[in-house]
Parts: C-alpha cells; sequence; structure tokens
C-alpha cells in the first residue's frame, strides 16, 4: 500500500508468531504437536499476584496512573535494584511500562537520531533490530562465536563501532542462546562503551533463571561509567509467568529516565492500572521468592535433560545455556537453513522449534524447555530422528 511509510515496510514480521500460528493450525486440524518453539513459562500466575490485582480492582484502581507508574511500584523497584541488583536508582528514574517490550521501545526511541547506529551482538531477541529500524536507527549485527558462548567481546564491539555508533544492545541472561555475561565480560564492553559515550541498553528479563554456579550481573552495577551509560530494562513475565499481564520497566539517569517518562506519556499512558498492583505484590508479597526458586528448580531439571540429549545428536553441536529457557542449536552439519529445517521439523515430525534466521543465525534453531518433561523427552527424541535421517 503506497500510504504505509517507510519505517514500517522496512520491518520484519515476526518469525516466531509465524511458527506458533502454523502450529496452532495443525493443531486444529487435529494433529498433535510438540511444541519446543514457547517463549513464556508453562506456569500460571501464582495467585498471591492474582489476588492483588482483584483487590486493586475491588477497591476502583482502575483510572489513570501517573506515566511512569503508581508511586508504590516505582518505590518497590528501586528497592528490589539496590537489594537484589547493588544498583542505586530513586523511584523518579524508574518508568514502568506495558512489558519489557515496550521499555526497550522507548529506550531506544529515547536516544537513537535518525542513522544513529546501534550494535546488536547475533543471535539476537528477534525484536531488537526491528525496533531500531522504527526509531529510525540503522541495527549493526555482530556475529558472535558458538567457542565463545554467543557473547560479544570487547574486541569485537570495538571493530563494530563507527562514529554513528550511539547504542549497544546487551542481553543477559541471553535469548535464544542462554548466555550470562560475567563482571569481567561486562566490565571490558563499558570500558570501550565509555569511550564515546556508546548508550548500554541492559535487557535483564531473564535474570532470575540463572543456574548453577553461575551470577547474574546487573550492567549498570559494575562501576561508575556503567551506571551512567545504561539503561535497565526488566519485568516480570518471565520471573512470575506474568506474559499477559504486559508489566516491565526502564531504570536510567535522571535525564534519560525523565525522557522515557515523557515518551510514554504521550503513547501509551501509562501501564494497566490494576496490573500494577499484581506486579507490587510480586516484589512485596513473602510468597514471591519461594515461587522463583521452584520456577528456577523446575526448569533447571528440563535444562540438565535438554542438555544431555542434544549432546547425544549427531550433526549438531550446543553450548550450555546458563540462563533463560532456551537452547540455541547450532545445525550447520545438517546443511539446510533454518526455515527450511524447521518447516520439514513442524509438518513430517510434528515438532515447533524457532528458526535461526530470526535470530540473525541462519543455520540454526532455537528450542524452548517451557513445556512437561514428557513433551520435551518425545519432541526432542523425533527431533534427534530428523537429524540422524539427514
Amino acid at each position: 500500500m503506497e500510504s504505509l511509510s517507510n519505517r514500517v515496510t522496512s520491518v520484519t514480521p515476526s518469525l516466531t508468531l509465524s511458527v506458533t500460528n502454523q502450529a496452532k493450525a495443525l493443531r486444529a486440524a487435529g494433529e498433535e504437536i510438540y511444541g519446543l518453539a514457547g517463549g513464556e513459562p508453562d506456569c500460571d500466575t501464582p495467585d498471591f499476584i492474582k489476588q492483588a490485582a482483584y483487590t486493586a480492582l475491588a477497591e476502583g484502581k482502575t483510572k489513570y496512573t501517573p506515566a511512569a507508574g503508581i508511586p508504590e511500584l516505582r518505590e518497590a523497584l528501586s528497592t528490589k535494584l539496590k537489594t537484589q541488583n547493588n544498583v542505586d536508582y530513586n523511584p523518579s528514574q524508574i518508568c514502568v511500562t506495558s512489558g519489557a517490550k515496550q521499555a526497550c521501545f522507548n529506550a531506544i526511541l529515547a536516544v537513537v537520531e535518525e542513522g544513529d547506529e546501534v550494535i546488536i551482538p547475533s543471535p539476537y531477541w528477534v525484536s531488537y533490530p526491528e525496533m531500531v529500524k522504527l526509531a529510525g536507527g540503522v541495527p549493526v549485527m555482530v556475529e558472535t562465536k558458538e567457542s565463545n558462548k554467543w557473547k560479544i567481546t570487547a574486541e569485537e564491539f570495538e571493530d563494530a563501532m563507527s562514529p554513528r555508533t550511539k547504542m549497544i544492545v546487551l542481553n543477559t541472561p541471553g535469548n535464544p542462546t542462554g548466555s550470562v555475561y560475567s563482571r569481567e565480560d561486562i566490565e571490558r564492553i563499558v570500558e570501550v562503551a565509555s569511550y564515546e559515550d556508546i548508550i548500554i541498553l541492559a535487557d535483564e528479563i531473564y535474570e532470575h533463571l540463572v543456574y548453577g554456579d553461575e551470577k547474574h550481573v546487573s550492567v549498570a552495577s559494575v562501576n561508575e561509567d556503567a551506571y551512567n551509560l545504561t539503561i535497565t530494562v526488566n519485568g516480570f513475565s518471565k520471573s512470575h509467568s506474568m506474559t499477559g499481564w504486559r508489566v516491565g520497566y526502564t531504570a536510567a539517569p535522571e535525564a534519560i529516565a525523565k525522557a522515557l517518562s515523557t515518551i510514554q506519556g504521550h503513547t501509551s499512558s501509562n501501564a494497566t492500572s490494576f496490573a500494577q498492583y499484581g506486579a507490587l505484590a510480586a516484589l512485596t508479597d513473602e510468597a514471591s521468592a519461594p515461587f522463583i526458586d521452584n520456577l528456577r528448580g523446575e526448569y533447571d531439571v528440563r535444562r540438565q535433560f535438554m542438555l544431555a540429549r542434544l549432546k547425544a545428536i549427531p550433526n549438531v553441536s550446543v553450548v550450555e545455556p546458563k540462563g533463560a529457557f532456551y537452547f540455541f542449536v547450532n545445525c550447520t552439519g545438517l546443511g539446510l537453513k533454518s526455515v527450511n529445517l524447521c518447516d520439514k521439523l513442524l509438518t513430517r515430525y510434528k515438532v515447533a522449534a524457532v528458526p535461526g534466521v530470526a535470530f540473525g543465525h541462519d543455520m540454526g534453531v532455537r528450542i524452548s524447555y517451557c513445556t512437561t518433561l514428557d513433551v520435551l523427552n518425545e519432541g526432542i527424541g523425533r527431533f534427534e530422528e530428523f537429524c540422524r535421517s539427514h
């Protein structure tokens, strides 16, 4: 359609949604599909969070809130960031958003000018480059190495920089790879970013899903330069199974935080009022910590089960994910592009996975363990059969 803007026509539709819709169509036709494509916890939102939202509704908390969020939630987030993340943000530096996706987009809009470059390590979450395009920026993808656990190095970052570089995106723990950046990794990247005052978009939505001896380190916490350059993005979708509630947040230096609040005031106005009270309960109710611990424990069991199975499959390789709930499987040895591979896997073997091209790596697939062990066992068995046949 000729009247559509260039910024919209340049954006690629989501392949993850395409796979989901294709799998749903097959299920509707009576097929049994083993879904390994999911990007959300497979359990329900805890009752104590639901009850907080019910109570807010019953008390008539259904009106506009301040654009940046209700004061109680911003205060609780400030406390959470101090105690759990070792980073000191005042409530005025926090903006509650309609999901972490909006938080990422607000952050990009706030600092990226037309033609500015944003460095995005690949494999990447599907929406980062499209958000940059929508903001008028230029995504610069930097291929990471499987040998380095799919993490960008400070040297690779520096090599990709140009006079137009405005931002780098760091997603830790990462989607689709499950990679976790260490304090040393982050410090080296911050040192490079500080040369030219390059903003760091730190997407930490999977912070509570870190396994074994690995520890989550918030980017803004490592030193003063990091704090002054970082926009922290987080939310409740993955840690509290609140994907449909759409509550996320940003935390940033004062000047950027003010801009983020202004953007929100002219777009969505505020995150849903009663959903914010659910998020407040997620932060303050004593039942929250056991819920997260149980969720992480369950996913760790599935992670270890999947790791053992995947390592036994010929013609593919996998790096042990230390966070999130995905495996990124390198399928170069199969000789198939990822869309073709996933199409055959779905139509012939009834297993849904996400093609790696959606994440910037066309010879891999993302497999999620957000499902039961029975489904994982059958799904990975069929995936192995597919790999052996090729």
